[in-house]
């Protein structure tokens, strides 16, 4: 039996605890919840043996196998090295916080003395599988390879951020255009979609980025392109609202443990 705790009870934590208690997380065992809000946290774990925790120090001392996050990048950086030194491997929805290649190279460290492992959830894209094999075969071949993402999202998606104006709620608008390390930066809760595809081909401060606002638009299309020699790929999906990310981890958890696994 696998154990595993959840750090951030929103929504997308409420999803996988859900998937836990409806019995679609078979071998494995909820035992712990972390979330700066403490209420959301009781709330997630009721009706199941969980225990609340006042800190992710408190979760790493438990030992859970799999530590799944679904908070932000400023809470995933904050405990996910102390963990994978720990030896307990991590499931992060916040992969944005993976564009900061210190970090990066942190976590990856610590995960290879320790032998836990990063696992890289597909979020509300996907293809990572041959997103990986052909920049793999571009590298072997020494190919030039190209790669990047195109979301389209509603203009109200991005209120609150550098890239809206009113202007949008009227035109359609191409809003912002550079390296999917740029796009983090400067939207850290709205393009952890690009680091994930930029981290299983060329990298975030490589892969491409860009963001068009669109007009009534109502949730996000992510469309991944990769070409290299011979080979091109695109990857479109869209979701209107963000429930494929925390199903996406749920998916992910019950591949660690099948006997038949898909990559």
């Amino acid at each position: 039996m696998k154990t595993f705790a959840i750090a951030g009870c929103g929504h997308l934590g409420r999803i996988i605890q859900k998937a836990y208690t409806d019995g679609l997380l078979e071998g494995y065992k909820l035992i712990a919840a972390y979330s700066r809000n403490e209420k959301d946290a009781e709330d997630l774990v009721h009706g199941t043996e969980a225990a609340v925790l006042a800190s992710m120090d408190e979760v790493i001392a438990l030992k859970p196998d799999y530590i799944v996050e679904t908070a932000s990048i400023a809470l995933l950086k904050e405990f996910a090295v102390k963990a994978l030194e720990s030896g307990i491997s991590i499931v992060p929805l916040s992969i944005g916080a993976f564009a900061d290649s210190a970090f990066r190279e942190m976590a990856m460290k610590a995960a290879k003395e320790s032998g836990a492992r990063i696992h890289i959830p597909s979020g509300a894209v996907g293809g990572f599988d041959v997103l990986q094999t052909m920049a793999l075969m571009a590298n072997a071949g020494g190919w030039d390879i190209q790669a990047g993402i195109h979301t389209h999202k509603g203009p109200a998606s991005l209120r609150n951020t550098p890239l809206y104006s009113e202007e949008l709620q009227d035109a359609e608008k191409t809003v912002f255009s550079g390296s999917t390390a740029e796009a983090i930066a400067l939207l850290p809760t709205k393009v952890n979609v690009a680091v994930a595809s930029a981290l299983a081909t060329i990298g975030p401060d490589n892969a491409g980025a860009e963001i068009t606002s669109v007009p009534g638009f109502i949730g996000d299309d992510h469309c991944i392109s990769v070409s290299t020699e011979g080979l091109k790929a695109t990857v479109d999906i869209y979701s209107a609202t963000s429930d494929i990310a925390g199903w996406s981890v749920v998916a992910l958890l019950r591949n660690l443990v099948s006997p038949m696994q898909f990559f």
